[in-house]
């Protein structure tokens, strides 16, 4: 589908984005307080343009008062506690291997989704893709011998850690978005986020510098990117089964290391890295392939 398509490309172009916004804003890879500042400026703003556009359509805004806590308790997971790992991750690794690093949320969802979901269970298929999907992780970080992998707990661990919280809040959030409107609720959820990290940036001593037109620009289109895509994504598993939608999952990594090539100049025909994305997105291709009834990861 031309849609899903255009949402992976949105979310690949994140990492070669990102990186440049460290670049624009001149924030060290030591500097997590700037660099919580910089996500919460982006999710705060990509949640005030969901709820913006939900209003225009003339959906209800206000959610039930029992459910602030809930969505709440989703923004600080998979907005704010999320992305601070995502954000210092990308701050130590390439965007290549960022991006392939962050797929490994769609097999920690399939395996999550087993243990969850009685009727999600793990088919010999679903294992297979888990275990190619992971062999190509492994590929990425292949160092100059088995015992010294090129892998740094601050750099791709983080990445990963951030994606097994995607995972898990995902999960969580789909149990919410069965009693009100998805779109309204992420907005919410991102909008909670992203005050939390700037906040929390701002109290750490955060600062950002360098705003010009080309970095306000930069940070207006990485809010609209996230706001889209998600917009495109919910809207498409709306209407169209789970599964179906799901698969397409695989070209996130693709666009990811290819956009990261072009605009960072990454080495993206290194060996390891071609390998590691076939091994990965056939991983993700077996695992969703199949009829697909948990929610699958995928926000960056």
């Amino acid at each position: 589908m031309l849609l899903a398509s255009l949402s992976c490309l949105l979310w690949g172009s994140a990492y070669p984005a990102i990186k440049q916004g460290y670049l624009l804003f001149a924030i060290d890879s030591h500097d997590v307080p700037a660099q919580m500042l910089f996500a919460g400026l982006r999710f705060t703003s990509a949640g005030l343009i969901l709820l913006t556009a939900s209003g225009l359509l003339g959906w209800k805004l206000l959610l039930p008062g029992r459910e602030w806590l809930p969505v709440g308790v989703l923004g600080l997971t998979q907005t704010a506690l999320q992305y601070v790992f995502f954000y210092i991750g990308m701050a130590y690794a390439t965007g290549a291997k960022c991006s392939i690093m962050n797929a490994t949320g769609t097999f920690f969802s399939v395996i999550l989704a087993h243990f969850i979901y009685h009727n999600d269970r793990l088919s010999h298929r679903r294992i297979v893709g888990c275990m190619i999907g992971f062999a190509g992780v492994a590929a990425a970080n292949y160092g100059p011998s088995i015992f010294q992998p090129d892998f740094k707990l601050a750099g791709e661990g983080a990445v990963m850690l951030a994606a097994f919280i995607l995972s898990a809040a995902t999960i969580y959030g789909k149990m919410i978005s069965q009693r009100i409107n998805v779109i309204v609720m992420t907005g919410w959820q991102m909008t909670f986020g992203g005050l939390v990290l700037t906040l929390a940036g701002f109290l750490t001593g955060g600062h950002l510098q360098g705003f010009t037109p080309v970095s306000v620009a930069l940070l207006a289109y990485m809010a609209l990117l996230s706001s889209l895509a998600f917009g495109l994504w919910s809207t498409l598993l709306k209407h169209n089964p789970v599964g179906r939608v799901a698969i397409y999952n695989f070209l996130v990594p693709v666009f990811g290391v290819v956009l990261s090539a072009v605009f960072l100049h990454e080495a993206v025909f290194a060996w390891k890295n071609l390998v590691a994305l076939v091994l990965v997105c056939a991983g993700i291709w077996l695992v969703t392939a199949e009829k697909t009834k948990g929610p699958m990861a995928c926000n960056v």
